[in-house]
């Protein structure tokens, strides 16, 4: 607000000591102008109301109200003015309306990707969502986590494309999880009905004329990981995603599996059996899942960010330190921008695995 008020100063000094023949009232329709950009309509219509009282006291100490030239300059001063505060009126209206909407959005997107739980039995765990669109929570990157009888399933993914499409594929696959996880027997079964929540029979896309092949194009890259309480080892089967990083005794460890099997809604195209690969997981040991917006992440040289290394002098870390760190990193190393979404989960065992029955 010191600047409409400062322009209005400076004009009205200035104008009144120049000679008669210079004319600088005109500047004053500024003020109320560049108030509007950020105040509401009060505020404007105040700064407005100076304006015109300043430049008719620029009128009176050089000639007179009734001056022609000082006559139309004040008309026109209060026009401008009114004209600055509707618009500002019309920009405070707008800004309201998408608050709202932005409010709705995030409550929305909370409900589609709620944060994983710090415990799940004998793991530690913690989750981190960059989304690369500015005033977004999430995109079309997921993470779920799930409690069976004897252990806990996770879930890591990355839907094809961005913006709505890819949310919405998002949502079919957390939602076919939730609603399996926790009664499918096997990894297995599983991921088929996954598949069958993303593949061309469980969508619900209409093909357009722009988008002829609209319900066909879309995939999901995923990792489902079973982790049982009382043996120190993880299973997982790998849908095409990058492989996840086991931080073991100050060692990162890529747990690469021998065969991937094709992302959930390409099984009609790339036929074949989920497959099942086991990696040690023992206590104290931390596990990272993690989408292809971290490792595609460029610096200024377009260098892409080298993950494994960073990961090794953080191998000590909890999960939660240890994502806080690497999430800093990670938006240092782009310039606070990245390319893409990016999605993280750090699991660490932090005890032995027992022996006896499963918790809850």
């Amino acid at each position: 607000m010191a600047v409409p008020f400062a322009l209005i100063a400076v004009v009205t000094v200035v104008d009144v000591l120049v000679p008669p023949e210079v004319h600088l009232g005109p500047f004053l329709i500024a003020a109320p102008a560049v108030t509007a950009s950020f105040a509401g309509p009060r505020a404007t219509a105040f700064v407005g109301a100076v304006a015109v009282v300043a430049q008719t006291v620029v009128a009176v100490a050089r000639t007179s109200v009734t001056d022609l030239n000082h006559t139309y300059q004040i008309v026109a001063l209060v026009l401008i003015s009114v004209i600055a505060t509707f618009f500002a009126h019309l920009r405070e209206r707008s800004e309201s309306r998408v608050a709202r909407l932005r409010s709705i959005a995030h409550a929305a997107q909370s409900v589609v990707l709620p944060p994983l739980p710090a415990r799940a039995g004998p793991l530690r765990i913690a989750s981190v969502y960059l989304a690369a669109e500015e005033e977004a929570q999430m995109g079309g990157d997921l993470y779920a986590a799930a409690r069976t009888a004897s252990g806990t399933r996770l879930l890591i993914g990355d839907a094809r494309g961005k913006g709505l499409d890819a949310i919405s594929e998002a949502s079919l696959v957390l939602g076919a999880f939730r609603v399996t996880a926790r009664r499918e027997p096997g990894l297995p079964e599983l991921v088929a009905q996954l598949e069958a929540g993303v593949g061309p029979d469980g969508r619900d896309r209409e093909a357009t004329p722009a988008r002829p092949d609209a319900a066909d194009e879309a995939f999901v890259t995923a990792l489902v990981l079973d982790i049982p309480d009382h043996e120190p080892v993880v299973r997982l089967v790998n849908c095409g995603h990058p492989p996840p990083l086991l931080l073991s005794r100050g060692r990162v460890i890529p747990l690469d599996t021998a065969g991937a099997s094709p992302p959930l809604g390409l099984s009609d195209v790339l036929a074949a059996d989920a497959r099942v690969d086991t990696f040690p997981f023992a206590a104290s040991d931390v596990l990272l899942l993690y989408t292809d917006g971290v490792t595609e992440a460029r610096d200024r040289t377009r260098a892409f960010y080298p993950l494994t290394e960073r990961l090794a002098a953080w191998a000590g870390d909890d999960p939660a330190v240890l994502l806080d760190r690497l999430r800093a990193d990670l938006q240092a190393y782009a310039g606070g921008h990245l390319g893409d979404d990016a999605a993280l989960v750090a699991v660490q065992r932090v005890a032995p695995a027992p022996q006896g029955p499963a918790g809850a």
